[in-house]
Formats: structure tokens, sequence, C-alpha cells
């Protein structure tokens, strides 16, 4: 039975990452070694990372002056390292979910911290937007698509302090303007590659203006100069961005992943509003991720929510189940996610439908 994988992460990738990166792990490039034993600094593996940044840029279309780095730690090691580097006096930050709640709290351990808006108090399910971002802040802090509760900021802000963006499950999912970010980062296990490793396109001109000493790993400067190569780095799932950002080419780059992606969560959203049994779990159709979208049964049928689930685990369908923060329902729809599987999905709702 073919399954299909609405897991939010780590969660699917295509066949194309998955086939490439297998064959590379028995035998890369002919050469008898796999990716996993061959020398961080042998010439296989620094053409793999040197194409993996390059495309980061071509697809991205990322200006001068800004460096990508591939670094260990995931993204929550980034919640730390970014007021390290960067929280001189204050940092202002959004908090529209979990992970955003998180680099708040990492943030002010190093300084103050100006948290101008909260969709907390309704359990995260939409957007702020009256808010002011404070003109001394020394960055503003940004969570751009909540995985758990369904929330997506689906557009590039103007913003007159340095804006830092957490894109670990929106990146490359949508056409972008980087240039109006002093840096994005994410986790690479929605949209990229396994766990392991983190993805930071950073500005170079903001570093170095803090007043305390960083240590030397968790110094952005020390990563740029050796080109994401100060340490042995994550090879193997670098190894397999390098092929996700390959097939992300071949298919047209990221205006074509932003197409389908709307195509997908119209399919989704549509039946969830047309089916008597499902509500969105978030009111404002704007506020709607097209990552992940969230769901739950309506209040008259709630006692049909574990069936529903063991409905669709028969027919092939695997980690629907919602946060439980939320509860409900949580379809992952992330860029290698077919639109197969959508349809699937909305086939077995509108089954469950006819059987109540």
């Amino acid at each position: 039975m073919k399954k299909h994988n609405f897991s939010a992460g780590p969660s699917i990738l295509s066949s194309y990452t998955i086939q490439h990166t297998a064959e590379g792990i028995l035998d890369l490039n002919q050469s008898g070694l796999s990716v996993m034993e061959i020398s961080h600094r042998s010439k296989d593996f620094m053409a793999i990372m040197d194409e993996t940044q390059q495309l980061f840029k071509d697809l991205l279309d990322i200006p001068s002056g800004y460096s990508v780095l591939l670094l260990g730690g995931g993204a929550s090691m980034q919640f730390c390292m970014i007021p390290y580097n960067l929280l001189n006096k204050k940092a202002a930050y959004l908090d529209t979910g979990t992970w955003a709640n998180k680099a708040i709290k990492e943030a002010k351990i190093f300084g103050d911290v100006d948290v101008v808006a909260s969709s907390k108090e309704s359990t995260y399910s939409y957007i702020p937007r009256d808010y002011k971002v404070p003109a001394d802040a020394d960055y503003f802090h940004i969570t751009t698509n909540n995985t758990i509760y369904g929330t997506e900021i689906k557009e590039d802000m103007d913003c007159a302090v340095n804006l830092v963006a957490d894109m670990s499950s929106d990146i490359f999912s949508r056409p972008m303007d980087v240039s109006k970010y002093a840096m994005i980062y994410g986790g690479a296990q929605k949209n990229l590659a396994p766990a392991g490793v983190a993805f930071v396109i950073i500005k170079d001109e903001i570093l170095g203006k803090v007043d305390r000493a960083i240590p030397t790993m968790l110094d952005y400067r020390t990563h740029i100069d050796k080109g994401s190569m100060f340490n042995t780095p994550p090879c193997v799932p670098i190894y397999a961005a390098m092929h996700t950002l390959r097939w992300y080419k071949e298919l047209g780059g990221v205006n074509a992943m932003y197409k389908m992606n709307l195509e997908k969560a119209a399919i989704l959203y549509d039946e969830i509003e047309r089916n008597p049994l499902f509500v969105s779990g978030i009111g404002n159709e704007a506020d709607r991720s097209i990552m992940n979208v969230t769901f739950v049964m309506k209040d008259e049928y709630k006692d049909k929510e574990a069936d529903f689930l063991t409905f669709t685990s028969e027919r092939g369908m695997s980690g629907l189940k919602g946060h439980r923060s939320v509860g409900g329902f949580r379809a992952s729809i992330y860029n290698a996610m077919s639109k197969s599987s959508v349809e699937a999905l909305v086939d077995a709702m509108k089954e469950f439908e006819k059987s109540i």
C-alpha cells in the first residue's frame, strides 16, 4: 500500500532525494566509498558543499553581501546564536507559536526583549498585525510558518530594523525577496533534508556589532570565514539537501513550487469548508498556512476523531494526528507532498462523511 506521509517533521522527502541520497550512501560518484565515510575536506565533499550553497543562492536569488551557512544544531541552536551575535541592547520578537516562544526565551538570556505582539491568548490561532517594532531594536524576529497551529506569514514585510526570520517549515515554498531580511534560518527536516543540518542566510554587514565576546563555534563569522567547514559538518543531510535543491531546480524553481503548493492547499481547505464534519483550526483565511493545514471535528462529532484517524490510517495515511496542544488533525503538505496524496485525504474525508 502506498503511504501518504503527512508528518510535520521529520517529514516527507521526494523520491528523487531519497533515491539519489541512497545511491551516494552506497557508493559516492563511483568512488567505492560512502558519503557517510569520506572526508569532509575531500574533493568530492567540497563539491557537494559548494553546489548546495550555490543552489541556495540561485533558487532564492540571494543578493551579494549575504552568506549561506550549513550548520549543525538545528534551528533551536539558532535561537541562542542569533541573540549572541546580534542582540547588543534590545531585540523585538513577534510571538506566533511554540517555536517563536522558545526563541524569545533564549533571547532573554542575552538582553532586553520586547515582545511586540502575541496571539497566545487564542492558542496562536491568528497572526497579530497591529503592533509597532521599536526603532532602537537591534533586530526584529519572526517565525513565518507555525507548524503546530497552522498559521503563516505569507508576505515579505518591510521593516526599519534588521529582520530575522525562522523559515524552518516554509523555505522554498514561495517566492521571496531575500533583500528584505537581515537573516533567514531554519532546520532542514521540513522542505530540505533529513534532520541534522540547519541553514543560515545572513547579511554579512550585520555581524561584529555586539560588545560581548562570542565563543568560536557560536560566532557566525567563524563559519563564514571557513565556508561552513570550521568543524565536520552534517555531511549526509547536506548531501540530501543538494539533491532536494536540484529537484526544485528541475521542476522550475520556487515559482513552480509555489504554484503547486497553492493548488494543494486549496484542494484541502475547500474540502474542510465543504465537509459538515470538519472545521478549520484557523478562522482567518489570510492566516492559514499552505504548509501545515490544521482542522478539527465539529463539536457534535468530536467523539469521531479517533475513528477518523483509524479510518485514514487504514488507507495508508500517516502523521495526521494534531499536536497535543491543539488536538484534532494536522496535514503537513510540504513541497515534496504530491497532489495525489492530498486528493487521497480529501477522498477519505468524503468517504468518512458518508459513513456517519
